[in-house]
């Protein structure tokens, strides 16, 4: 298998241009979906429903957006307090940028969204009980980056954040904004960082040394080692995902599988398992823009937790 390398940053918007032989694009989110439920993928990938905001979603988001601003401090201002000073403006831009939002709290509701702010803080918390970014100086954060497999895939995902060691190791560090993992969600989040230890490691040629979940509900941490015959694995499994999505696509047929994270499933009403029948396959699905990956954007950071 061969790849080559795009990385990108919100802070430069150049794109890297897409290799004339790449055909398909995938990304942890959208592969996670697939492997959780096929349904689930299609409803999301191929239907494009829209899912209504959680608090939860919200708040998970406006928590990764302060961590993000934070690196922009000087390190000796890398505060808890300096961090609860950056929560109510970057929710107002949150909002601001995302109108939607603003209906997570009824009109006229003060109680509720000052509430919302102080349970961010609180996650934020959390997190200064297991790291101090004072000490830290991230190489990437936010950060898009992608590589082409098996010549026609383009996988790609937003890192959280990257640090660089001066030997040259790599770490990249996932916020979590839920409680400490269960095994469906702590197998899930693996995924995710694999998925981007392999896009580092075909880009780079180092296999990341830790991938770092941060729980800041519980202020733990997960720490995992890959190595390289695990990440070649990982390819094939990702490979294999996609072009089980093609036959799917091709079929039309996308099965429900149910488990216990249906219950955080926004689209039950229209799930065969749940007594509900699915829309028409849209007429587009048959020939899809290959490179449109409805999941690009970062994902909601409270949708995988």
């Amino acid at each position: 298998m061969t790849a080559e390398p795009m990385i990108d940053s919100h802070g430069d918007q150049t794109a890297a241009p897409v290799p004339v032989t790449v055909r398909a694009s995938l990304s942890p989110s959208r592969a996670a979906d697939f492997k959780t439920c096929p349904l689930l993928y299609r409803f999301r990938s191929i239907d494009r429903l829209p899912e209504r905001p959680t608090v939860e979603q919200a708040r998970g988001t406006l928590v990764h957006a302060v961590l993000e601003r934070l690196f922009d401090l000087p390190a000796s201002a890398r505060t808890p307090e300096s961090a609860g000073d950056l929560v109510a403006p970057q929710w107002d831009r949150l909002v601001t940028e995302e109108p939607e939002l603003a209906s997570l709290f009824a009109d006229g509701d003060t109680a509720g969204p000052q509430e919302f702010l102080r349970s961010a803080t609180a996650l934020l918390d959390g997190y200064f009980a297991v790291e101090d970014p004072r000490r830290l100086e991230p190489a990437e954060r936010e950060a898009l980056i992608s590589a082409v497999v098996d010549d026609e895939l383009l996988i790609r995902g937003y890192l959280d954040r990257l640090d660089v060691a001066p030997d040259g190791a790599l770490r990249v560090v996932d916020y979590k904004t839920g409680g400490a993992p269960r095994e469906a969600f702590e197998a899930r989040a693996l995924f995710q960082l694999k998925f981007y230890a392999l896009v580092l490691w075909r880009t780079r040629g180092v296999v990341p040394r830790v991938l770092r979940l941060l729980y800041l509900k519980d202020a733990e941490v997960c720490d995992y080692a890959p190595d390289a015959d695990e990440l070649v694995r990982f390819e094939r499994t990702v490979v294999a995902l996609w072009r089980a999505i093609e036959q799917a696509t091709a079929r039309q047929d996308f099965r429900p599988r149910p488990s216990r994270l249906c219950d955080w499933c926004s689209h039950q009403a229209l799930c065969p398992s749940y007594g509900g029948t699915p829309p028409p396959f849209p007429v587009a699905a048959a020939a899809p823009d290959p490179l449109v990956d409805a999941r690009s954007r970062p994902v909601a950071p409270g949708a995988d937790e």
